[in-house]
């Protein structure tokens, strides 16, 4: 892939996705996608992730029920939550404050993993 190329779809990547990581992780994002490989980069449109706002409306809404965390990938902490009505409310009020965080905490780990 040429040097270009390599720019642009990097550039796409930042521009699109970068607003579901969090703002410490994104200069290590760019240089992971600096050095990855040409492979990594062409399957970088089907790389999917997660949107915050969307875990922090089903914290909202659902959160006592652990929606959120399932959403986020922490089926453990789903169940917790869904058995115990969100710690009894406790839980559920700091993950509305906490969830958008741990899915761009999750979106970062997950594209380490997919660039290694």
């Amino acid at each position: 892939m040429e040097q270009n190329e390599r720019a642009n779809k990097i550039n796409a990547f930042m521009n699109l996705k970068g607003k579901y990581f969090a703002e410490e992780h994104l200069a290590n994002i760019k240089s992971s996608l600096n050095a990855a490989s040409d492979d990594k980069l062409r399957d970088l449109d089907v790389f999917a992730v997660k949107n915050p706002l969307t875990g922090i409306l089903l914290s909202v809404f659902l959160g006592g029920l652990g929606i959120d965390r399932f959403y986020a990938g922490d089926a453990g902490p789903g169940v917790g939550k869904l058995l115990t009505g969100g710690g009894c409310g406790i839980w559920w009020f700091i993950d509305l404050f906490l969830i958008g965080k741990r899915i761009k905490t999750l979106n970062f780990e997950k594209l380490k993993l997919f660039l290694a």
